[in-house]
């Protein structure tokens, strides 16, 4: 009798064994279908994939600055519309005070992830990923964080600004442009190193005037600084500087030269005037870790956009360009991809005190 009970009981464990293993192998090429067939799952209503919220903070730009903010917006925007799936809502920052609130705001709603727009919210979002580690950030042009639960999204703007660069030295006819930064900051100073190098590599005679705005939310101050830079010869004006840059255009449209927009296709704004813009994809990179939270395949550290991926370039408008100025713009870009240029990101790679913005970061 005992030797039977024992047997019973062995036939027992043993189908409980093979029970378990059949339902863990099922549970895990369920995950893995899920994971690899994120787009298609997606694309077909997200039935298959889990639901997540996902917030945004703007820097003190605003959500309508028809530039940065803007674009990273219409980005979830598009992809909510996708993906029935994913809730996608914005905080705007009026200030730097906001920061944090907007931050702690969305983490108290319980969204899977927060994307801060602008490495100006880089100390802020620190400060929350480290007191809630099981909370997903990313922080867009900002590379300063280095934790398990932020995604730092980074752009080769210089590359972009190279080839608007090229642009601005054929078109100008004064030998002379303008270029109009929002802030001082490693960040920011990769435009303007860029765009004086394609400059001076299309035009060596050209200067190129520069002012710090010191603002993404003042168009008045873009606005001023183009009138003045129009006082002294520009005939094109370069801005990166987010809400500011929209005097820029404004001005340049008023005054009846050239503009180059910047992070979006701006033609729209002065569709005469702006000739082109070194556009940045941030909403192709916020859509992107969006995806990758609601996959399971988030991961932290630096993701790069550039050239190469299709992460910045010029922007598709170029009704006003003539042929020979696309056709070197193409070459450039060709160049730039295959190690053939190397484009300058800081004033010690551009060389020549040509920067002079760099001065004021001191």
């Amino acid at each position: 009798m005992k030797k039977i009970i024992a047997l019973i009981l062995a036939l027992v464990m043993a189908l409980s064994l093979v029970a378990c293993g059949s339902t863990g192998s099922s549970s895990s090429v369920a995950g893995n279908s899920q994971s690899n067939a994120g787009s298609e799952a997606g694309s077909e209503g997200g039935e298959a994939l889990e639901s997540i919220k996902v917030g945004m903070v703007t820097d003190v730009g605003g959500v309508n600055d028809k530039s940065f903010n803007q674009t990273s917006w219409e980005g979830l925007q598009a992809l909510a519309a996708e993906y029935p799936n994913i809730e996608v809502n914005y905080l705007e920052s009026k200030t730097d005070a906001d920061y944090q609130s907007n931050i702690e705001t969305f983490m108290d709603e319980g969204y899977d992830l927060i994307i801060c727009v602008g490495y100006m919210l880089a100390d802020a979002t620190r400060e929350a990923a480290e007191a809630n580690p099981d909370q997903k950030f990313a922080i867009i042009d900002d590379a300063t964080i280095d934790l398990p639960n932020v995604a730092c999204l980074m752009f080769s703007q210089a590359e972009a600004s190279y080839l608007v660069g090229i642009v601005a030295g054929m078109m100008t006819e004064t030998d002379t442009v303008g270029y109009v930064q929002g802030m001082v900051s490693d960040s920011m100073n990769q435009f303007g190193c860029g765009f004086i190098a394609g400059v001076k590599a299309a035009n060596e005679n050209a200067t190129v005037l520069q002012y710090n705005a010191n603002s993404f939310g003042d168009p008045a101050a873009g606005g001023t600084a183009a009138k003045d830079m129009i006082t002294k010869g520009a005939d094109v004006i370069f801005h990166a500087a987010g809400g500011t840059g929209n005097g820029v255009i404004e001005t340049c449209s008023t005054e009846g030269i050239y503009a180059i927009g910047v992070d979006t296709d701006q033609s729209s704004l002065a569709p005469n005037t702006v000739i082109t813009s070194a556009m940045k994809r941030v909403d192709t990179a916020a859509q992107d870790i969006s995806l990758a939270v609601l996959n399971g395949t988030f991961t932290p550290g630096v993701h790069l956009y550039s050239l190469e991926n299709g992460g910045v370039d010029l922007a598709p408008t170029r009704d006003l360009l003539p042929e020979e100025v696309i056709a070197a713009v193409e070459d450039a870009k060709t160049k730039i991809i295959a190690g053939e240029i190397t484009v300058p990101s800081t004033p010690e790679e551009l060389g020549g005190g040509l920067f002079t913005l760099a001065e004021e970061a001191a």
